[in-house]
This record gives structure tokens, sequence and C-alpha cells, in this order.
């Protein structure tokens, strides 16, 4: 089940790669449109980007908020010998609503939609954790 649990993970590496991909393209063509100069990239000052770039770069930053403690649950659970088929379950459910979080920030950015996915990926990511903190204690 260790390899199974890593799917996941793999996945959200890809999901973060893909937005950093669209952040850059998206930055490079303002750039080129001259909607935002170049020095801007300095300290990232994307005042004047349209709101594609500053959602592409807020999304972005988000794959080193929340989903870094579902890799931290993940590394635990291995350590742990944990891993089993519930925990790649609700690893896959997270990611997946994970990239629908992505696609609806970098899309159309309908913010209600967005805020309820990104509040069920918590508690999805809260699952994981209580799991994981009640199996530890009891191991």
């Amino acid at each position: 089940m260790e390899k199974f649990i890593l799917i996941p993970v793999f996945v959200q590496v890809l999901l973060t790669s893909a937005v950093m991909i669209l952040m850059g393209r998206r930055r490079i063509r303002s750039a080129k449109n001259k909607e935002i100069s170049i020095s801007a990239f300095k300290t990232m000052n994307l005042t004047g980007a349209n709101e594609q770039v500053i959602a592409t770069s807020r999304n972005f930053d988000n794959q080193f908020q929340m989903p870094m403690l579902y890799m931290f649950s993940v590394l635990f659970t291995l350590q742990l010998g944990l891993a089993d088929i519930a925990y790649v379950v609700l690893g896959g459910l997270y990611v997946a609503l994970r990239i629908a979080h992505a696609f609806i920030h970098t899309g159309s950015n309908k913010v209600r939609l967005r805020f309820n996915v990104f509040l069920i990926s918590c508690a999805v990511l809260w699952a994981i954790w209580i799991r994981l903190i009640i199996q530890a204690l009891l191991a």
C-alpha cells in the first residue's frame, strides 16, 4: 500500500508544476503586452497585471500552503507504517479537490465556488490528520 499512497503525491506535484507553467506563460504574455514591466518581477509587484496573472500567481502560492500539510501527513503515515487504502482514497480525494480548486482559481475564479471547494478539501485534510493522530496514538 505504501506505493499507492504516493500516487496522489505525484499528482499534486504535477498540479503544482502545471500551475507554475501556466503562471509563467501568463506573466510573460502580460509583460509582452506591456501590462506590467519586466522590472516588476524584481519585487513581484504585479500592480497593473490582469486578473488572470494575479489569480494564477496566488494559486501557485496556494500550492505551498495546505498541500504541504498533506505531504507531511503522507510522510508520517509512511514512517509509522500506517498506509492503507483509506489514506490512498482520502489522499486521492484531497488532490482531486485541489485540482478543482486550481481550475476554478485560474479559470472562472468564481469566489463562492472556489471557497466551497477549498473548505471541502480542508475537511478531507483534517480527516486525514485526525485519523493519523488517532492511529499514531493507539499504535
